[in-house]
């Protein structure tokens, strides 16, 4: 079983302008001269976090990380214009031209899964190897089932609060319900819903509940940002043109090593997903942890992770 590597603070960071609108918090770890990697957060709308770095060898690896349109320290919070799937995309080649990298490992998981793998479908001349966990499509089939009805039956004691802020005529469609609330004029309307949302996908995420992770969801910021960019991006598909639209692309990356990492009893981003990426790219090395839900910290998946980050550190 591994463990994290060590903690370890950036050597390098700053503030990138992508647009007139956004500019991105970014950060340099590890060795200057070592194996590019970039990391690619969750939510959309989550952010970077300190043990993130900890995911790679920092004598080997130069480690990239940056917080998303609207999240962490990028500005402005919770900015829902200008910030689509193509606007991230962009951002990520953006970042790699300005700091001088020919070709990067990509590490994603959730939502920085399906960025990934979007982003390797679009410039798959300038990734090395992937590594994804907790695999999301963002297929409507998988929307449905942990905002509307699925999960529900799992966590049914926090499936209440997340009703609790939707009136019963609305509760048909609660994705579109709580997108009405968390874009409503009112800011305190915003922060009930942003909290709601954000602490059912805390709730859910790890094999045994951790409340003191759930309580990480009441820091207004943090969860504003969470929710409203998440709502955002399901409500518009993810801004993909159809429904299925990276297993409909996924050859084109088939030559890329990758490493696929599934928690057995992920509840927010069930294994029904990686096992149709596993299936339609069988050359992919792939992983069920038999003990874990979704969150990446779990100890058998972080063991996986680290084992597929060394499996590339040499590439």
């Amino acid at each position: 079983m591994k463990d994290f590597f060590p903690e370890i603070e950036p050597y390098n960071h700053g503030m990138l302008k992508v647009s007139d609108l956004h500019t991105l918090y970014w950060e340099e770890c590890g060795n200057p001269q070592g194996q590019p990697v970039v990391f690619l957060h969750g939510g959309p709308g989550g952010g970077v976090a300190p043990d993130h770095r900890r995911f790679f060898d920092p004598k080997v690896y130069r480690i990239i990380l940056f917080d998303q349109r609207g999240s962490g320290k990028s500005t402005p919070c919770a900015e829902l214009r200008e910030n689509t799937t193509w606007n991230l995309v962009q951002d990520i080649e953006t970042i790699r031209e300005m700091l001088n990298i020919q070709k990067w490992v990509v590490f994603g998981g959730s939502w920085g899964s399906t960025l990934a793998l979007t982003y390797a479908i679009t410039h798959p001349n300038k990734v090395k190897a992937l590594v994804l966990r907790g695999i999301f499509l963002c297929r409507p089939s998988e929307i449905k089932w942990f905002y509307q009805e699925g999960a529900s039956q799992i966590f049914p004691d926090y499936w209440d609060e997340y009703l609790k802020v939707i009136p019963n005529e609305e509760a048909h469609d609660l994705v579109s319900a709580y997108y009405k609330r968390l874009t409503h004029q009112d800011p305190s309307v915003r922060l009930e819903a942003a909290k709601a949302w954000s602490k059912w996908e805390a709730a859910t995420s790890r094999l045994f509940i951790d409340p003191a992770a759930v309580e990480d969801f009441d820091d207004p910021e943090y969860a504003l940002s969470f929710a409203r960019i998440e709502c955002h991006y399901f409500t518009n598909n993810a801004f993909f043109e159809t429904n299925n639209w990276i297993l409909e692309n996924v050859d084109k990356i088939r030559h890329i090593p990758a490493s696929i990492v599934q928690g057995r009893y992920d509840v927010v981003c069930p294994a029904r997903s990686a096992w149709d990426l596993h299936k339609a790219w069988p050359e992919a090395h792939f992983e069920f942890v038999q003990d874990a839900g979704h969150a990446a910290a779990e100890p058998g998946t972080r063991s996986a992770l680290i084992q597929a980050t060394e499996r590339y550190k040499n590439l």
